[in-house]
């Protein structure tokens, strides 16, 4: 038997992303929206169809999460009265009336949730006909459907709980969680539902030993009974960790079969013996559902023989070891990549094919099928060439790294802070943004025109001044203190400096879906990694030269760069990581060489590298804060380090934030109140902070009133002389109609604070 737990949903050509767009602009209709949709999900099941099942719900149009607490009516007060995709929507990216759901990443991954937000207040209510209407149209293409659904504990592990105690709410969820499954039940018979449940991979935390159902049955071994007593053939998938803990408790449940992830948690090999005492069926995750490598399929098959010497073979599904959400659709339309290192790759439907042949060698032996037994001797072709590549091992670039000993500024933040100070000149709640501005059609149309070939070099780079004209004209109209050129010669933050840097390659269409319908194209790290030659320097540069205000330059950080792309796996990734810092640190020794004052290092996925476990964090803490100070080491006293974190809760890692020893850092507040910020007092925190101040996230415009009342507020946690005043993220996503007056608003609001201070 073969499985995975999701697919990507956004189209092999990004056809949801398209569709949802032109619904929210108004040119496309519900009806039509939702054809779409039908059209990917038959489209998805014919790739899935010759897997046991084919899975229905990990369909979204925007986020699953979202989805189930839509389905349980767990609607925030100010949209209660909004209905159907109005109120879906809604939640997700706000509207005149209200701000949306926060929004966070998804364990260690580059996706994103809703936060979906919970009070003892609110009248839940039960309804699966979103779920039920996916299966029945599964089933009357002649599809067998599976449903995959958000386990009960992670989806209310993952909220915010607005009002009530935990018990309290967790209660009042669970019971409509049931009802939602007795829903599901009552019009499936003999309903099959995998439930993920990745937060068990954070092991028996405080959460889930206060949670009981009784004295003496944890709410997790309660809950499954409940579940499975109810005719659900359930499955339990956790994912991204071992979760040997919480599986000895689901064990000693009535459920079907339970999942374990032996890619990224290889200690659950050690709760083997005990699956085999049980009389459960092991969904074995061995396909990597979250990286692009080539299965070694023949040590796969070693591993399986070793499972298979505890376990029965008609007790082992194979599986992906998480959803292929986060991998890419396929590799069909891949033809410049070098044939060599497109071999070592696998999007989401070669991973299938390998589930299908790893499926037939594993259970068939000599008698599998001739096409699986060639693709298996292919198989071995392709990962003995990648290993023994001169493409992957550069003995430069490596010696370089164990070379290096620079990772300390000269000078303590208390002595940077005067000369900057001084030498800047720029006074309290001093304004910026975090570097991009809108990417327009046209933007994107010269940057696409220039790479066909169908412009010449001169004419994208006079389109791009023109832009970059235009950015620090509206800017210095609209009074911002620090500058940014607006990155229009860049089409993602990560991907514009892989380009550049050696060890990297693209794929054309190899799109992730990052959140609604937000795509990102990850670079991928095959080799080692160095910057051959500068790659911001003379943008930077023409931009100051425009202005007489400091114009801020703009690098994504080493870690964020690791984080966001798919990276190798014949390579430690805290080596990978330093090979980038290096990198960057050239650039930062070259920008403050051009006249560049002031120079953020984005690391938006610092916290998203963090291990789901607390006895793994202290290893990760070390090297990334490493590779960052490395970066940032070669900075001078009086060139200005900038950095910006965002989707992240700070307060577990805020000694690190500090060790990061960045002048400044601008972090996402805007849907979070000043939660996030008050860690920063909390701590005595010295160096500046720019809190977000409105979501870019939201087309809504904030009003000065607004704006101003978000800055009095900031000014009662931090004083003014520590505090930015910015946008809580790029504006990249947003349009020229909503910036424009967004940033004069905060301008203003800005400036009427000033005066009141004053």
């Amino acid at each position: 038997m073969s499985n995975i737990i999701g697919f990507p949903r956004i189209g092999q050509n990004r056809e949801l992303k398209k569709a949802l767009e032109a619904f929210w602009s108004g040119k496309c209709s519900q009806s039509e929206l939702e054809d779409t949709a039908k059209s990917l999900r038959k489209k998805h099941w014919d790739i899935q169809k010759n897997l046991d099942y084919v899975c229905v719900n990990d369909f979204s149009f925007y986020d699953n999460v979202l989805d189930l607490a839509y389905a349980l009516n767990a609607k925030p007060a100010r949209f209660k009265n909004l209905q159907g995709l109005e109120g879906y929507f809604a939640m997700a990216r706000g509207n005149k009336e209200g701000v949306a759901c926060e929004m966070t990443k998804w364990f260690n991954t580059n996706y994103h949730y809703v936060v979906p937000e919970l009070s003892v207040d609110d009248t839940y209510k039960a309804d699966a006909s979103a779920i039920i209407a996916q299966y029945n149209e599964a089933q009357s293409l002649g599809f067998k459907p599976k449903i995959s659904l958000i386990g009960l504990f992670t989806f209310f592990g993952l909220s915010k709980i607005i009002k009530g105690e935990p018990q309290e709410v967790f209660h009042k969820v669970k019971i409509v969680y049931l009802e939602l499954i007795d829903e599901l039940v009552a019009k499936i018979p003999n309903v099959v539902i995998e439930f993920s449940e990745p937060i068990f991979t954070k092991g028996l935390t405080q959460e889930f030993r206060e949670l009981w159902c009784s004295k003496d049955i944890p709410a997790i071994e309660c809950i499954y009974n409940v579940i499975a007593q109810k005719g659900v053939k359930a499955i339990v998938s956790t994912f991204f960790e071992h979760s040997n803990e919480l599986t000895e408790m689901l064990l000693k449940t009535k459920i079907y079969g339970i999942g374990l992830d032996f890619i990224y948690g290889e200690k659950n090999l050690q709760s083997l013996q005990a699956i085999a005492k049980s009389d459960k069926v092991l969904f074995a995750g061995v396909i990597d559902g979250r990286n692009i490598w080539v299965a070694d399929l023949q040590s796969k098959l070693k591993e399986l023989d070793s499972l298979a010497l505890v376990l029965p073979k008609d007790r082992i599904v194979l599986s992906s070891s998480c959803s292929l959400l986060h991998v890419p659709f396929g590799k069909d339309d891949e033809n410049k990549i070098e044939s060599s290192i497109l071999s070592w790759l696998s999007f989401a439907k070669e991973k299938i094919q390998e589930l299908e042949v790893l499926e037939d060698l594993f259970k068939n032996g000599a008698n599998a099928s001739k096409d699986s037994i060639e693709f298996l001797e292919s198989n071995k072709t392709i990962n003995i060439a990648r290993k023994n590549s001169n493409k992957t091992n550069n003995k430069t670039i490596r010696d370089r790294v164990k070379a290096n000993t620079s990772t300390q500024r000269s000078a303590s933040f208390a002595e940077r802070i005067k000369i900057q100070r001084q030498k800047l000149g720029y006074g309290d709640l001093a304004t910026t943004t975090i570097g991009s501005f809108p990417q327009t059609p046209e933007l994107r149309a010269l940057r696409q025109n220039y790479k066909k070939g169908a412009i010449d070099k001169n004419t994208y780079e006079e389109g791009i001044k023109e832009y970059i004209k235009d950015c620090v004209k509206f800017q210095e109209e609209v009074g911002l203190d620090v500058l940014v050129h607006g990155e229009p010669e860049r089409n993602d933050m990560v991907e514009y400096f892989g380009e550049q840097m050696e060890g990297f390659v693209f794929s054309q269409n190899g799109w992730v879906q990052s959140y609604g319908s937000r795509c990102v194209k990850p670079p991928i790290i095959y080799g080692d990694v160095s910057r051959p030659k500068a790659m911001t320097v003379e943008w930077s540069k023409y931009a100051q030269s425009l202005t007489q205000k400091i114009m801020k330059g703009m690098l994504t950080g080493p870690v964020t760069i690791l984080n966001w792309s798919f990276v190798r796996d014949d390579l430690a990734r805290s080596e990978v990581c330093e090979q980038i810092a290096l990198g960057i640190a050239d650039e930062i020794d070259d920008l403050q060489k051009g006249g560049i004052r002031i120079i953020q290092v984005d690391e938006a996925a610092f916290k998203e590298g963090y291990p789901l476990r607390v006895e793994n964090v202290k290893t990760y803490e070390e090297w990334a804060l490493k590779c960052f100070k490395i970066s940032t080491a070669v900075a001078e006293s009086s060139t200005q380090i900038h950095t910006h974190m965002c989707y992240s809760e700070f307060n577990d890692i805020i000694k690190t934030i500090e060790a990061l020893d960045a002048d400044v850092i601008s972090i996402e507040t805007a849907r979070s109140g000043n939660e996030l910020l008050k860690v920063f007092r909390d701590v005595g925190y010295t160096n500046e902070v720019g809190p977000g101040v409105y979501d870019i996230h939201s087309p809504r415009i904030p009003s000065v009133q607004e704006l101003e009342t978000q800055i009095r507020a900031l000014l009662e946690v931090l004083p003014k002389g520590q505090l930015w005043i910015n946008p809580d993220c790029g504006l990249k996503t947003r349009k020229w109609e909503e910036v424009k007056p967004s940033l004069k608003n905060m301008v203003q609001a800005v400036e009427n604070v000033r005066k009141s201070l004053a």
